[in-house]
């Protein structure tokens, strides 16, 4: 399958300077920083990017700030999806007239609604631009599943192209294929089931680690979809242990610490986030010397 978004996209942590507020020159460099080390593309705003802490108006100025950055040299994806369709239709309206190659929407959180109700949230973002729609399959923090008839429905929507599936289930993302694979392109949501989502159909990822493994992780994937699975497998491994590093608190503490400590400074997370653990942080940095040693 063609991969619509690239191949590598980065789930971009957002900035922010001694007093909390959007850095908006450290977004800027570090959106051409994460394309420089590979990323295809990156996706701003999403839960790696603290979407809820941020306000709209803060969105939609990182949206234009990361097209402005990257130009055409990579996809934008934003974020637009919440809890709300209203808020989600507007937020798309705006993040197309910023410029954004596509939007990411996704599950609605909280209210937990019912699949008709998933099918018409959709829907209506997908309706309310042009750009092409990433779904974001991720019941885990949403507390509701995009099942796999819902997909198939939403996959005949001339604007919805792809899924980031983040279900953490490799069954599902097998029955997800056999139902849409003819339709609907399947990113991993998970950097640890990368390549194993890539043996069944899937075109890549939407990653974590790439913010600081990037040019590692864009190899394990091409080396994927080229067919030379031996390469892959032992990038995987090589891998392995910095996926795991950077999940060892909720996302995205570990990751925004370890850029803050081995690029420049990004900033503490916002409430009700805290900083990650020097543990935390240690382990990242070792588990990274590892992966570029292999």
């Amino acid at each position: 399958m063609t991969a619509p978004f690239g191949r590598v996209l980065t789930a971009m942590i957002t900035p922010f300077d001694a007093e909390g507020a959007v850095d908006v020159q450290a977004a800027w460099d570090l959106a051409r920083h994460l394309v420089e080390e590979g990323s295809d593309g990156v996706v701003v705003a999403g839960t790696t990017g603290e979407s809820p802490t941020l306000s709209a108006d803060e969105k939609v100025m990182l949206f234009r700030t990361v097209v402005e950055a990257v130009g055409d040299r990579a996809v934008v994806v934003a974020g637009t999806g919440t809890y709300d369709t209203a808020e989600s239709v507007h937020l798309t309206k705006l993040a197309a007239e910023a410029g954004v190659h596509g939007v990411m929407a996704v599950t609605p959180y909280y209210s937990r609604p019912p699949q008709q109700g998933l099918f018409e949230h959709f829907s209506a973002i997908a309706d309310a631009s042009s750009v092409p729609v990433l779904l974001y399959n991720i019941p885990s923090r949403t507390g509701r599943l995009i099942e796999v008839p819902t997909l198939a429905r939403l996959a005949s929507h001339p604007r919805i192209a792809a899924v980031k599936d983040a279900v953490g289930d490799l069954a599902f993302t097998t029955k997800t294929m056999q139902s849409c694979g003819g339709s609907l392109t399947i990113y991993s949501g998970d950097d640890i089931l990368t390549l194993p989502m890539m043996s069944v159909g899937a075109v890549g990822v939407v990653s974590v680690a790439s913010h600081l493994a990037g040019r590692q992780i864009k190899a394990m994937v091409e080396a994927a979809a080229g067919g030379n699975w031996d390469e892959a497998r032992r990038l995987h491994l090589a891998l392995a242990p910095l996926f795991a590093a950077c999940f060892l608190e909720p996302n995205p503490i570990p990751v925004k610490a370890a850029v803050d400590a081995l690029w420049k400074p990004v900033g503490r997370p916002r409430l009700p986030l805290v900083p990650a653990a020097t543990e935390t942080v240690a382990a990242i940095k070792e588990a990274l010397a590892a992966a570029r040693a292999g």
